[in-house]
């Protein structure tokens, strides 16, 4: 291979004087030293081919031997700058060191020298770096900060298969980069075999980018993987419940470590353990039941993003000869990006922690979930890379079947806050016109985009503001940074830094008490001290700094916190902080519903954990808030995980905008009544009761009629026979007639109403309102005087008596007016009468003397010449004392009984 032995080119007068990387040398016993020739093959950044591919499994060796394969290749072929670099991203920072030191040493320099890296709050590099291995994040702010990576050669993005956020950003900013340079040369690393779907993108060829000439190389390796025993062995108990992991099942995981390790050992002595629990939590509790078990002859490690750095070296770093057999208890940090040397057996949990937002709640979080397939068959290839190895899968086969091929792109399910910042800053707001792996979702969007005005860190448009770009340079989730920049002023630099970096740090607060934490943090009791304190000095330049930032665009406040007069306490100082960051997530306990239960400013109800040290405070600022069930959640559907206590006052300083102090006066029982309340968003600071001016009343009035309709008032029995009439006669003859109908009357409340709801808005009750003079306000001139001869409200029958008319519902189109009279009332009458103008016939009731119904009919001739001799067999006999005529035509109309006629 040429570049493995090559010490420049002599034919290029200009030929750079750094020596190349000995491949040969590094690549030995790595199976990705034989794809070598495949990719230097493929790429030529001298004559435009500077796009690749790389699919390989984990343990290849890739992370390894591309960076300086393309170190050689610029320096041998393309007309770079010496002091160009290979930028190397890798998904954590623990992954960054090691990648680094091991290269390092294969390459025999020094770490910093030609092999450096840089993370979050540390830097290995000099003027002499070739290769910087570097977190995503670290590159996502140099891109913002020099959109040209000016001094950048070519950049690696490894691990892209885990689809975290900022390596799908990184992808598709990096993609856009390549059309403005094309001495750019990138390369993204994929150990799963979606390969294609990344070469398609970096080319164009999806569309998506909107140039290229198609798909780029594929170039790909085959596994390393020695022989491996697959082995299933499923916890009698459930893996999860409400509460999320089960202890049975985290003791089973440990049980079978320990005894699955001492069974190895007697087979190979070298035999190191790794074991895959989910989280933090969850690798200290594992780990601890295991040194019960496994006693002084076995060394048991952590290894997660909450532990000092030196504690994660130690982990993925082999063992000398002579030390103890070694279990690593990880997270997934161990899953794909790291290779720890000596491991034959991997125990799996198949669990993993995902972020997932909930948009219905306002809250994000890490949820406990079944891993997926090729996540579990990764950590399955821990065990079988430097010789026979075997998994122990603490599931069965059925539950490895029904999880997901792929793990979820964390663009698709987490908060996308940060993200859009990063987009808007880039001239991309949306991401729109970026090759993106996955469309960000529109609703966390939306939300995203909404939370960044209020900042202040963007503008209508999406376009980002001076400061959206200012807080887009600080290592923290937006509303940290602006909460850094506000918060120094009101509570000094060194306090706000102190907060900030608690919180967007891996710290994990115990019993959800952020300022427990802080306070072993800086006695130097919690491992984390280093990395934090390293944090703090950032945050403290930062915010120091910031006082001379640029503030113009729309701000979520008047002013920023810190140009007001606040005067926070000492003791509020954290909780102010977290405040400032989380307006919405202020929460006040909730009287009667017991110490734990919490209501936040933004509607949520949350529970504290069990015996958490913050039980009982008035007040609490969340920094963090996840969807969970169970006794912590204490049956709010969502348990507080990180929050500080802080004053009511303090509570108000920080979240200024949320104050409201209204009056709402309410319709009730017939009757306006108010109350006076003042509320941070959703929390009533105080309610209480006052008499409203018939102004303020006026909407409550107007709500409840909206609402209920004219219900609320209610028709008096005359009211309600004047709409009937009106509503027939406005059927039949219609203009100008009014519409009585309900949706008519409460469209023009002003016209006829106006009176009686000014009066029930000063206080009067509907019990003193009839709505009949009110309606005959509608009625039209001089048709008026017409009424009674159009609609009458009694109708004469033919033994004297005046009956009333009952009329329809004024909704109902096809309703008659009716008449229910006795029957012998009518006797003679042959024609029936008909009401507005004629247009309408009575329907009669025929009645009993009972007063029961005999018959209906609005045809009273047909009725006495054919049914009523039906109706006077069947009635005669009942009602003997009432006439019952043959013939109902000559007979005398009566109402009165035979004896008294």
């Amino acid at each position: 291979m040429s570049t493995q032995h090559s010490t420049g080119n002599p034919d290029r007068p200009n030929a750079p004087a750094r020596p190349p990387f000995n491949l040969q040398h590094i690549g030995s016993g790595l199976v990705f030293a034989e794809a070598l020739p495949d990719l230097e093959a493929v790429l030529d950044p001298l004559n435009g081919r500077n796009a690749a591919v790389v699919q390989a499994p984990p343990g290849t060796g890739k992370t390894t031997l591309v960076p300086p394969l393309l170190a050689n290749l610029l320096i041998n072929k393309a007309p770079a700058e010496p002091q160009s670099r290979i930028i190397v991203t890798q998904p954590r920072r623990v992954a960054a060191r090691s990648a680094a030191r091991r290269l390092a040493v294969l390459d025999g320099s020094r770490l910093g020298g030609r092999v450096g890296y840089t993370v979050r709050g540390e830097s290995h590099t000099g003027p002499e770096t070739v290769i910087e291995f570097v977190t995503p994040g670290i590159l996502l702010r140099r891109l913002l900060a020099d959109p040209g990576l000016d001094g950048t050669a070519a950049v690696v993005l490894d691990e892209v298969h885990e689809r975290g956020l900022e390596t799908d950003l990184l992808l598709g900013m990096l993609t856009e980069v390549r059309q403005l340079r094309d001495d750019l040369t990138l390369v993204a690393m994929s150990a799963t075999l979606d390969a294609p779907r990344f070469a398609a993108l970096i080319g164009g060829a999806n569309g998506s980018g909107g140039f290229g000439d198609g798909p780029v190389p594929v170039v790909g390796c085959s596994s390393a993987l020695y022989p491996l025993d697959v082995r299933w062995v499923p916890a009698p108990s459930l893996r999860l419940d409400e509460h999320g992991v089960t202890r049975s099942f985290l003791q089973h995981v440990a049980d079978t470590a320990a005894e699955t390790h001492n069974e190895l050992l007697a087979e190979n002595p070298e035999a190191d353990a790794l074991v895959f629990v989910p989280g933090a939590w969850e690798v200290s509790a594992v780990a601890a039941r295991i040194r019960s078990r496994a006693g002084t002859g076995t060394e048991v490690l952590e290894l997660h993003g909450q532990i000092d750095p030196r504690e994660q070296d130690r982990a993925v770093s082999g063992r000398s000869a002579g030390d103890k057999p070694r279990i690593i208890v990880s997270t997934s940090l161990a899953e794909s990006s790291l290779t720890v040397p000596g491991v034959r057996l991997v125990i799996d949990s198949g669990l993993a922690r995902e972020p997932r937002r909930d948009a219905v709640r306002g809250m994000s979080g890490l949820m406990t979930v079944s891993c997926s397939r090729a996540s579990a068959e990764q950590r399955a290839g821990r065990a079988a890379r430097q010789g026979p190895g075997r998994v122990i899968r603490c599931y069965d086969e059925r539950t490895f079947g029904a999880a997901p091929a792929h793990q979820t792109p964390e663009i698709s399910v987490a908060d996308l806050t940060a993200a859009t910042l990063v987009l808007a800053c880039w001239g991309a707001p949306g991401g729109e016109g970026l090759a993106l792996p996955d469309t960000p979702p529109r609703t966390a969007m939306a939300d995203a985009q909404s939370v960044l005005r209020d900042l202040g860190a963007v503008e209508a448009s999406g376009a980002a503001t001076p400061l959206g770009k200012t807080l887009a340079g600080i290592p923290a989730d937006p509303r940290l940074a602006r909460a850094l920049l506000d918060g120094s002023g009101v509570v000094g630099a060194r306090p706000a830094a102190e907060t900030v970096a608690l919180v967007a740090g891996d710290h994990r607060a115990p019993g959800a008490d952020l300022t427990r934490l802080l306070t072993a943090l800086r006695s130097g009791r919690d491992a984390g001290e280093r990395r934090w304190s390293e944090d703090v000095r950032r945050m403290q330049s930062i915010a120091r700094r910031g006082e001379a930032a640029p503030r113009n665009g729309t701000a979520r406040r008047e002013k920023p916190a810190r140009e007001k007069p606040v005067d926070v306490a000492a003791a509020d100082a954290v909780g102010f902080v977290i405040g400032l960051a989380f307006p919405d997530r202020i929460a006040r306990r909730v009287p009667g519903e017991g110490p734990e239960r919490y209501l936040l400013s933004s509607g949520t109800r949350a529970g504290l954990p069990a015996g958490s040290p913050l039980t009982g405070h008035e007040w609490l600022a969340v920094a963090e808030v996840t969807r969970a069930q169970g006794r912590d959640a204490a049956g709010t559907g969502a348990v507080i995980r990180a929050a500080a206590p802080l004053s009511e006052e303090a509570a108000a300083a920080a979240a200024r905008h949320l104050l409201t102090d209204t009056m709402e006066a309410r319709f009730v029982s017939g009757r306006v009544t108010a109350r006076r309340e003042r509320r941070l968003g959703a929390i009533v600071l105080s309610s209480t009761p006052v008499r409203p001016s018939a102004e303020e009343g006026k909407p409550a009035v107007a709500r409840a009629v909206a609402t209920e309709g004219l219900g609320v008032i209610g028709f008096s029995p005359a009211a309600d026979s004047l709409r009937r009439r009106l509503a027939l006669i406005h059927r039949e003859l219609g203009d100008p007639w009014p519409d009585v109908s309900e949706s008519a009357l409460l469209a023009r409340l002003d016209d006829w109403l106006a009176p009686e709801l000014n009066a029930l808005a000063a206080g009067a009750s509907v019990n003193g309102i009839d709505l009949t003079e009110p309606l005959r306000r509608l009625l039209p001139w001089p048709e008026a005087s017409r009424l009674a001869e159009l609609a009458p409200e009694r109708l004469a029958v033919p033994s004297g008596s005046q009956v009333r008319i009952g009329y329809p519902d004024p909704d109902d189109e096809d309703g008659r007016p009716v008449v229910a009279v006795k029957l012998q009332e009518c006797f003679g009458w042959a024609e029936t009468p008909r009401v507005v103008q004629g247009r309408v016939p009575v329907l009669f009731h025929l009645l009993s003397p009972a007063r029961q119904p005999l018959a209906v009919t609005d045809d009273l001739a047909s009725f006495w010449a054919g049914p009523y001799q039906q109706v006077r067999a069947q009635m005669r006999g009942r009602y003997p004392k009432h006439p019952w005529p043959e013939d109902p035509w000559s007979a005398k109309a009566t109402a009165k009984t035979k004896a008294r006629m």
